[in-house]
């Protein structure tokens, strides 16, 4: 009987989040507008041994339909041809710019924040539009619509980065969890409860990257520059949320389970960090997931059989609409044959990755 209440409890739980993902998204895609906004903006790159995909990249970042703008690559200690084919490319274009960290350099910042704080200092101009080297703009008016979103109030905007299509369960579960946590986060955001961005695709304006950067917990892990501009200067009226598919980044996905792991590892450290509120939702949400599948094998096998599967299918119907409505719009229709392997495969991410929340990762950002 105990065991059949929390079951009943987790259900009420996952229903009222996705009731208010649901009213959440809804109202994102019907705010959704553009129009061009004409002031200054510099894109900002971090690289580390990346010139296989700078060759690719830069000149997409370069030929977008944008007023007034400039690209700045950091070339943070590449030990490949980095540094030769940025030469070669500044001098074809006017508009990039290179700035250099040697090997040597003393590291006054862990990680990638240290490439970062020196491609600030290099901006010209007050917008901001980060992403990194294995990113691919959607079209060349990414750059445009993402500084359009960039207007009083809003001083940070985040914007979707997504993976690109491959073959393999793996690709697929990385593109679901990509498109799921983009759903929370912006949920949490229209809500004016901002707790995460994805550097892969992030405007901001430098006074406010500034201000987190002063502050002690930015130099406190070498990743996480993302998730720490909203944890020190985001609030409930200066994040904006941009999802018009113009404006996605691309980038491939990890192709081993190690890799991918390591990196979500970077990523989810972050998470002990987000203000105490977030943090006792994100873990509602979490925990109710993984109890609801774990007491619904259990008690499958009971007398509640009928009854326990009744409101695990109203529950799934809800849901999977709910991701389904969400993987149309973030043109991911494939995902949607996926979402009962993916429902059951996040139970078993979150108890894998569950103890990195915890833990300080001292990894740097390549």
């Amino acid at each position: 009987m105990l065991l059949f209440y929390i079951f009943s409890i987790c259900i009420v739980v996952q229903t009222l989040f996705a009731l208010w993902m649901l009213w959440a998204s809804d109202n994102r895609y019907r705010s959704s507008t553009f129009t061009s906004n004409p002031e200054g903006l510099s894109i900002i790159v971090c690289a580390h041994n990346e010139a296989a995909h700078l060759a690719q990249n830069i000149p997409l970042l370069l030929a977008q339909n944008h007023p007034q703008f400039e690209v700045i690559v950091v070339n943070d200690a590449s030990d490949d041809n980095s540094a030769q084919l940025l030469a070669e490319l500044s001098a074809r274009y006017p508009l990039l710019k290179v700035v250099s960290i040697e090997a040597e350099a003393t590291r006054t910042l862990p990680g990638k924040k240290l490439a970062l704080s020196k491609g600030v200092a290099a901006a010209q101009y007050e917008q901001l539009l980060l992403t990194d080297a294995d990113c691919a703009p959607a079209s060349n008016e990414w750059a445009n619509i993402m500084s359009a979103s960039l207007r009083s109030p809003k001083e940070i905007v985040a914007g979707y980065g997504a993976y690109k299509k491959s073959k393999g369960w793996l690709n697929v579960f990385i593109r679901w969890e990509t498109m799921h946590s983009f759903l929370q986060y912006s949920s949490y955001a229209h809500s004016g409860m901002p707790y995460m961005a994805v550097g892969r695709n992030l405007a901001c304006s430098k006074k406010v990257f500034l201000a987190a950067q002063s502050h002690s917990l930015w130099s406190s892990m070498p990743s996480g520059d993302d998730d720490l501009l909203i944890r020190l200067q985001g609030h409930r009226h200066n994040v904006g949320i941009e999802d018009t598919p113009e404006s996605f980044t691309y980038s491939i996905a990890k192709t081993s389970f190690r890799d991918w792991l390591l990196q979500k590892q970077r990523h989810v450290s972050t998470g002990k960090l987000y203000k105490k509120s977030r943090q006792i939702l994100l873990g509602a949400y979490a925990l109710s997931h993984g109890l609801m599948w774990l007491l619904w094998i259990i008690l499958s096998l009971s007398g509640y059989a009928y009854l326990i599967s009744s409101l695990m299918l109203l529950r799934c119907l809800l849901v999977w609409s709910l991701w389904g409505t969400e993987s149309l719009h973030l043109k991911e229709r494939t995902l949607i044959l996926f979402l009962p392997l993916c429902d059951i495969g996040w139970a078993i991410y979150n108890l894998i990755l569950s103890p990195y929340i915890v833990y300080k990762t001292k990894k740097q950002w390549t």
